[in-house]
């Protein structure tokens, strides 16, 4: 029983319009879901991935736009990292952000590759990360070349103020791997964990920094994220396997396109286990997934008023 690597990351948003602008028309994400959280189904979610809605590849978004913003610190998401094919692709993004004013910081080298930081409108921090990620299918249709597109999540990068706590959980709970460390421009040790067959898609950086306060999840912060296992039967293993360890986690919940657990490790961040199916293609042709807003079967009698209460998402040019 082992773990194949990053499945989602899901974070949070204040403004739907302007954050289906920014994952799909800027760094050209496919919109391969339109639908509502399953727990508060008056407000978005979505998610965007590769064409075909490839587990590790999608990055997800509660719309909250009540919320404060993401306040960072310990147990937090302090970077999400995307998978881009080399160098070359990481000069072209550098020329397109320039184009579209997005804020980036110089090329560093991270785990021997060389990485480019950078914001979303909400401040979500974000990188780009030269190497290759197999089995992915870019968005053939998007507005960026499939030569330079995204291949999925290469790496996540949790801050806490202590290892042993976290390092465990991941080592000893989760059967990840230690695979290296670096040091960051601010002095700050990075401890390099990875799961599966290792490498881009399968990496957990963990930043340690001592004396932080705790994070504040809100707009411009990440929920959650979450790891991937093949089926039903392994998914329900982990379930028991996590309760034994004696974390606190949740039974199995079916999400319609996947299964899912929750506990959140010691440090702080909430981790989710969920399953590679059945997937996007559930109820929606792959050709025209992220087309219509979505509902799980158990929402579907409700679909009129949830209808009548979502904000509009609809942009010139982006097909929603």
């Amino acid at each position: 029983m082992e773990l194949g690597g990053i499945h989602h990351i899901t974070a949070v948003s204040g403004s739907g319009p302007r954050n289906l602008d920014f994952y799909t028309r800027v760094l050209g994400l496919r919109l391969i879901k339109k639908t509502v959280n399953q727990d508060v189904p008056s407000t978005y979610h979505l998610f965007y991935g590769d064409e075909v809605g490839t587990p590790g590849t999608e990055m997800t978004f509660f719309e909250w736009p009540d919320v404060p913003a993401h306040v960072s610190g310990s147990g937090d998401v302090s970077a999400i990292g995307f998978a881009v094919p080399g160098e070359e692709a990481l000069d072209w993004w550098r020329r397109r952000f320039d184009a579209e004013g997005v804020r980036y910081g110089q090329v560093e080298e991270r785990h021997g590759r060389p990485v480019l930081p950078f914001t979303d409108p909400e401040g979500q921090r974000l990188q780009l990360i030269a190497g290759e990620r197999p089995g992915i299918t870019p968005w053939r249709n998007g507005p960026v070349p499939v030569e330079h597109a995204i291949r999925g999540f290469g790496t996540v990068t949790l801050t806490a103020r202590r290892l042993e706590p976290t390092q465990h959980v991941l080592r000893d709970v989760m059967g990840f791997r230690a695979a290296g460390e670096y040091v960051l421009s601010g002095g700050e040790r990075v401890f390099v964990f990875e799961t599966g067959a290792g490498g881009l898609g399968t990496e957990v950086h963990l930043a340690v920094q001592p004396g932080l306060r705790p994070a504040q999840t809100g707009i411009g912060g990440v929920h959650h994220v979450a790891f991937r296992t093949p089926d039903d039967e392994q998914h329900r293993q982990w379930q028991q396997h996590v309760a034994r360890a004696g974390l606190n986690v949740t039974p199995v919940i079916d999400r319609y396109y996947f299964r899912a657990l929750y506990f959140r490790e010691p440090g702080g961040v909430l981790f989710e286990i969920s399953t590679d199916g059945p997937g996007f293609a559930t109820d929606e042709d792959v050709a025209h997934l992220g087309e219509k807003l979505s509902l799980p079967p158990f929402l579907e009698p409700h679909r009129a008023e949830i209808e009548a209460v979502l904000p509009p998402l609809e942009l010139v040019g982006v097909r929603t």
